[in-house]
């Protein structure tokens, strides 16, 4: 790890844990593509002391794309919504034992349109891959997160408001949220923390996967992917609960607590559509 994200205590512990027999590794849901993709970019380049970076996604060709770019790779080629993924993950979990120093959950997705006009498995698919089998993640993994360690969700600018014509996936986002607000209450006495990641609209292929063209005058709100996981990185190495990129967003978390929700539910209507 880097001089700026861990103090000699840290390290100690790290080398401690090592010649136990312990791997030093970083955990990535949603791995192949979008901000999952981005955190291992920015996790590879900034934590060499890591032993292994394992990255977690459906699609193989992509993960052993990221296996030949960066060192200390380690692809693992599952399904989370299936019980063939999950058993494959929780027996490598039981083999090789590892510590999971930062473990990111990016894995979701999004879809939009009004609940009436939602097809019923896509509604379903975002709450269980946001919600169900990120609950499950954690729950499978946290027995393997020695202290001082970071967990990194995923979560949503739209977490702070409802948000019609996008209701399903904002309320999957807030479930994300105060999740991860919780958990860090929980693990303070083991001195983990848990940083919940809100950012707004991010130039990834999420609104290509979401059913949605992005109209010229959203495009100037599109936060860059490396700037968001560069804060996200930056937050939680400083125990932060939240991260949240852009002033935009600051301001709708701000005003989600002010302001009285019939004109913020008017106004979030005519943004999505």
């Amino acid at each position: 790890m880097t001089e700026d994200d861990y103090g000699k205590g840290e390290r100690t512990d790290m080398e401690h844990k090592r010649r136990q027999g312990k791997k030093q590794i970083a955990l990535i849901t949603g791995a192949s593509s979008g901000l999952g993709r981005e955190f291992v970019r920015q996790i590879a380049s900034r934590y060499p002391g890591l032993d292994e970076i394992w990255v977690v996604a459906r699609r193989k060709e992509r993960l052993e794309q990221l296996a030949q770019e960066w060192d200390k790779i380690r692809p693992v080629c599952l399904d989370l919504l299936s019980d063939d993924g999950r058993k494959a993950w929780k027996k490598k979990l039981e083999e090789e034992s590892p510590a999971i120093r930062i473990l990111v959950l990016a894995a979701g997705c999004g879809y939009y349109g009004r609940l009436e006009e939602q097809e019923y498995p896509k509604a379903m698919e975002m709450i269980s891959l946001n919600d169900e089998a990120l609950t499950w993640s954690l729950m499978t993994a946290l027995p393997y997160i020695p202290e001082k360690s970071r967990v990194i969700a995923l979560a949503s600018g739209a977490a702070y408001l409802p948000q019609p014509g996008f209701c399903i996936y904002a309320a999957t986002k807030a479930y994300v949220r105060h999740l991860c607000l919780a958990l860090n209450q929980e693990l303070k006495k083991r001195k983990v923390t848990v940083t919940a990641v809100c950012p707004g609209p991010v130039d990834t292929e999420f609104f290509e996967h979401a059913g949605q063209t992005v109209a010229p005058w959203k495009k100037r709100f599109l936060a860059e992917a490396d700037a968001v996981v560069q804060k996200a990185l930056y937050d939680a190495s400083r125990g932060r609960r939240e991260s949240v990129y852009g002033y935009s967003i600051k301001l709708v978390k701000a005003g989600a607590k002010f302001l009285p929700w019939r004109p913020i539910l008017w106004m979030m209507e005519k943004f999505t559509e």
